[in-house]
């Protein structure tokens, strides 16, 4: 139980359903769906949609998704894969003659946005009450507008400047960032939901919203075309997972990086984390150079899944124990470059239970924040940059190509233990997911914490050869972590954030978790 003279923030009881994500005009959506007869999936895609509303900057319609999913009555998890990709007719020599990456504000490094497909997908097997009405929150709060709050403000100042064009008109209001407060509304997205309440996939991916979509990438220099639009199909696939210590950690598998969460998982599962101080140097310096050895098996490894080679090898135990053993306790190791460029943290997440207890983990994204910068030009939809997530080296897995699906930042997760669906949950902020995945894991079976306290607790991630440590940890623990030869930096946001619902079979409970460093809630029924 947390210290009430602290600050800090209780955890959600509910017993019928409940939502927890980064916005409370969206958790609240989701149990308003699920009191009016939706279930877990209507509800996730209401709450989800409406997100590219509320934070704008975070995710929409332009850009991916990635879902696991427990149905009603069973234990089982299913994966469906909602990331698109790039233009058949993209050409990587051209990209290589023009640079070592792809620029993330061009066309080049738009891929073709899988979420809504996914969407309409899910609606379609698992819905119960249809697309129309999923969408029907985000096309009344498109038109009449949702305060932006605080956190969000704060991203949308910060990156504004990468808006470009009709973005500029469309996410600028007055041309300056929203204050906290302000108003925002989007009538041309009210236009494009309307088609797909409409259409289903085919008001997005054909017709008037897929040639203005075109129209404007290609006047952008993009090889996009009607067909790369209408070929867009998501895939259901397999979950990949782990045992840490009793509780299985279940991840989407390539093209996204849940398998670098299992290979951190594996590598750490070699330490006496519990012996630990919790928010002590030593920790932090075991997950950063553990975090060194991943996701460089990650940048070497994963990709589109009929490109991915050698996951069987990520995944096993001797690989994470050959790892492990690379660690010195007591010095920093120096680390290779990534071979992508991965840095952000813009993500949304969400998760929801029903009274069935039907669970959702979704993961919705435009990559860097407002993705490309550019929109569309008569909707307003703006483009993701997942391009920027291909390198352009030859032969490489993750290779640029036409067709093909870049290696994804963004995850959701679950657990499980004793066989049964326990949590879905997620983290946010891009390549920080999978080390925050499994300090998220760690602090609730290591140091015994509830969902809420191993979300509240400070982070730290190793990235691109600095270490950057949040303002929470103790001015000591920063001090030994540079004597142990970490390059120290204090983030300029804080990282990720966090959400999740704990299923309490024994007690009837669902208990939801939220992250303070967003501006969203847990909120059942």
């Amino acid at each position: 139980m947390r210290d009430f003279q602290l600050p800090g923030r209780s955890a959600v009881f509910a017993t019928n359903g409940m939502c927890a994500t980064s916005h409370p005009l969206a958790a609240e959506t989701a149990v308003s769906v699920l009191k009016d007869g939706g279930n877990a999936v209507d509800a996730a895609i209401a709450a989800a949609v409406l997100l590219g509303i509320c934070e704008p900057q975070m995710t929409g319609i332009g850009g991916d998704c990635f879902v696991l999913l427990k149905p009603a009555g069973q234990e089982r998890i299913v994966a469906l894969n909602g990331s698109g990709r790039a233009p058949a007719g993209l050409d990587p020599d051209k990209l290589r003659a023009n640079g070592e990456t792809i620029p993330p504000g061009s066309a080049d490094a738009v891929t073709i946005p899988g979420a809504v497909d996914a969407f309409c997908r899910l609606s379609e097997d698992w819905g119960r009450i249809g697309i129309a009405a999923a969408l029907a929150p985000a096309i009344h709060y498109a038109q009449t507008g949702v305060p932006v709050a605080e956190r969000t403000s704060f991203d949308w100042r910060n990156t504004a400047h990468v808006l470009q064009g009709s973005a500029r008109d469309r996410f600028l209001p007055g041309g300056a960032a929203p204050d906290p407060g302000t108003v925002f509304r989007h009538p041309g997205q009210v236009e494009a939901l309307m088609k797909i309440a409409r259409n289903g996939r085919a008001g997005f991916y054909e017709g008037e919203v897929a040639e203005d979509m075109v129209a404007t990438l290609r006047a952008a220099g993009g090889a996009h075309t009607l067909d790369d639009f209408a070929a867009t199909a998501c895939e259901y696939t397999d979950p990949v997972s782990t045992d840490y210590r009793g509780t299985e950690l279940v991840e989407h598998p390539p093209n996204g990086q849940g398998a670098t969460a299992i290979l951190l998982a594996n590598i750490l599962r070699h330490f006496d984390i519990a012996s630990m101080e919790p928010f002590g140097a030593a920790r932090v310096h075991l997950e950063a150079e553990a975090a060194k050895l991943a996701y460089d098996a990650r940048n070497r490894f994963i990709a589109d899944p009929d490109h991915t080679r050698r996951l069987a090898h990520m995944l096993s135990d001797e690989t994470a124990a050959r790892l492990a053993a690379l660690i010195d306790p007591d010095r920093a190791m120096p680390a290779s470059p990534p071979l992508a460029e991965q840095v952000h943290r813009d993500t949304v997440y969400l998760t929801v239970v029903d009274k069935d207890r039907m669970a959702v983990s979704l993961i919705y994204s435009i990559y860097h924040s407002f993705g490309s910068g550019i929109a569309s030009d008569r909707f307003g939809i703006l483009f993701q940059n997942r391009g920027t997530g291909f390198n352009l080296t030859p032969g490489h897995p993750n290779e640029a190509a036409g067709g093909k699906r870049p290696m994804h930042t963004i995850i959701p997760g679950m657990l499980k233990r004793d066989g049964r669906v326990i949590m879905p949950f997620g983290v946010m902020g891009g390549a920080f997911q999978p080390i925050g995945h499994v300090r998220f894991l760690s602090n609730m079976v290591d140091f015994a914490m509830t969902p809420q306290a191993a979300i509240d607790g400070p982070r730290a991630f190793w990235d691109a050869g600095k270490l950057g440590v949040e303002r929470g940890y103790a001015p000591e623990v920063v001090q030994a972590l540079a004597a142990l030869g970490h390059d120290i930096t204090v983030p300029a946001a804080a990282l990720g954030g966090a959400q999740a619902i704990l299923i309490d079979d024994a007690r009837g409970v669902l208990q939801g978790a939220s992250d303070p460093r967003k501006d969203g809630a847990a909120i059942g029924y």
